[in-house]
């Protein structure tokens, strides 16, 4: 009940992204537990719902705000190298974020910190102000430090805003929030200092219509969603 009740209030409060000359990056979680469902009391593998998600929402969205996309987790033997920058913010990216979430095949850990330094990078967030949006399924594995770098980033960009997705999020322990959680099926990625330091939102979703939402939230127009 807790945790519906906070996403329930997330999710209906007026949207986070109220300009949409802003460029904005998606970093989307490929990594291996994207792939996961059985012991993890998942129906399905996250990412099948993900590309429902994806394919709901992006293509609307990008009708009126340019967007990039970086991938992590797949690519070369060192399971923590595969950060692909498939391409910068640009027009009408909707069906070519919906083609690239479609083919990914999850592999490799949580390398979130450097993708998410490299969007930021792509954004040039030194001089324009931007956006990111970090899908995530869980923690960083490949020993970076999301907090220190949302400090760096929160203090060095010109007008940088970082929303945290955390999508079928397992194994964080935060039951002290409510009686009874289990710290199985529930969890909270700890990267959510990412958004806590930058001004940007939380989003803990469960389903494909969560996700969709979490994404109309943070990427879309005011005036549209």
């Amino acid at each position: 009940m807790y945790r519906a009740l906070v996403l329930c209030t997330a999710l209906a409060t007026p949207l986070a992204a109220q300009d949409c000359t802003e460029d904005a990056m998606i970093v989307f979680d490929g990594s291996g537990s994207m792939a996961e469902m059985g012991f993890n009391l998942l129906d399905e593998p996250r990412i099948v719902s993900a590309r429902r998600a994806v394919a709901e929402a992006i293509p609307d969205i990008a009708l009126h705000r340019r967007l990039g996309l970086i991938v992590y987790g797949p690519g070369g033997g060192d399971q923590c190298a595969g950060i692909d920058l498939r391409f910068p913010p640009m027009a009408g990216a909707g069906l070519r974020i919906v083609d690239a979430v479609d083919a990914l095949q999850p592999a490799g850990d949580t390398a979130l910190t450097a993708a998410v330094e490299l969007a930021a990078q792509a954004l040039d967030y030194r001089a324009r102000p931007g956006a990111i949006v970090l899908v995530t399924d869980g923690k960083e594995t490949c020993g970076g430090a999301p907090c220190r770098l949302a400090a760096r980033l929160a203090a060095e960009a010109q007008d940088l805003t970082i929303h945290v997705i955390g999508f079928k999020v397992r194994g964080a322990f935060f039951a002290w929030q409510s009686e009874g959680a289990s710290d199985y099926t529930e969890g909270e990625t700890a990267s959510r200092c990412l958004a806590d330091l930058t001004g940007g939102l939380f989003l803990d979703t469960e389903t494909t219509e969560e996700l969709e939402a979490a994404f109309r939230r943070t990427l879309g127009c005011a005036l549209l969603f």
